[in-house]
């Protein structure tokens, strides 16, 4: 999972009105260009500075933004009800396992990333690549079960190229398919990030060969401008 927003909550205090910001929350707040910081930057901060939900993610503890869209995802497709052990596939920075631990404190809960990522607690972290042969093996030992859920908020590094951000994302979009179809238990539920346009013909062919239904859906805690949607798949066929 991205990666920008975590530094929102290392700069808490200058960004939320702390103690040494003085900064007030009422109204549009602007950044002033330091010598050091580009437009590209100011801009960036300008925008998480009068985000609504970067300030309630730092209110309410989350690591990142990205949390409300599981949450909301979650008000609309029952995702966690009931859910018993899940794997979070690109877990860092980790908004949306604390969404889990929130929500069904009583699931065993397994992330793995690439990146080093922060203790969490009551989850078991692996810093590996998913697509590693033993991982399954591994993350179904380390929850004691085959997971009933399998989320993925990944998305590869873009590097300004339209299509070939988008071709790289739904790379890691295949691979995670692939490793819900073979890992997740019959009866399970497996969440996505894709792009706008919706799940690769062939891969939803696949999703809708392996599970009941297969929906789309956009949160609105996604930013207006971005083009992720999410796929939602559930109902894991035996």
């Amino acid at each position: 999972m991205p990666n920008v927003e975590i530094g929102v909550t290392d700069m808490a205090d200058n960004l939320f009105g702390g103690k040494n910001s003085g900064r007030s929350l009422a109204g549009r707040q602007k950044v002033k260009t330091a010598k050091r910081r580009s437009m590209q930057s100011t801009r960036w901060l300008e925008r998480q500075l009068n985000d609504p939900y970067v300030r309630r993610a730092h209110s309410e503890g989350y690591r990142s933004r990205a949390a409300y869209k599981l949450v909301e995802l979650d008000e609309k497709f029952h995702i966690l009800r009931g859910k018993r052990a899940v794997v979070d596939l690109g877990i860092a920075p980790g908004g949306w396992a604390q969404v889990v631990r929130r929500q069904i404190p009583k699931a065993a809960v397994v992330g793995i990333d690439l990146l080093p990522v922060e203790a969490l607690d009551g989850v078991v972290l692996f810093e590996m690549d998913f697509m590693d042969a033993s991982a399954p093996e591994r993350l179904i030992e380390a929850l004691g079960s085959a997971p009933d859920l399998i989320l993925s908020d990944m998305a590869a590094n873009t590097v300004g190229h339209k299509q070939t951000d988008h071709l790289r994302t739904m790379g890691l979009v295949e691979a995670a398919v692939d490793f819900a179809v073979n890992v997740l238990k019959p009866g399970g539920d497996f969440v996505a990030k894709v792009f706008a346009g919706g799940t690769d013909p062939a891969l939803l062919a696949i999703l809708k060969s392996n599970f009941t239904t297969v929906k789309h859906a956009k949160p609105p805690a996604s930013r207006k401008g971005s083009v992720e949607w999410y796929v939602i798949a559930q109902g894991k066929k035996a």
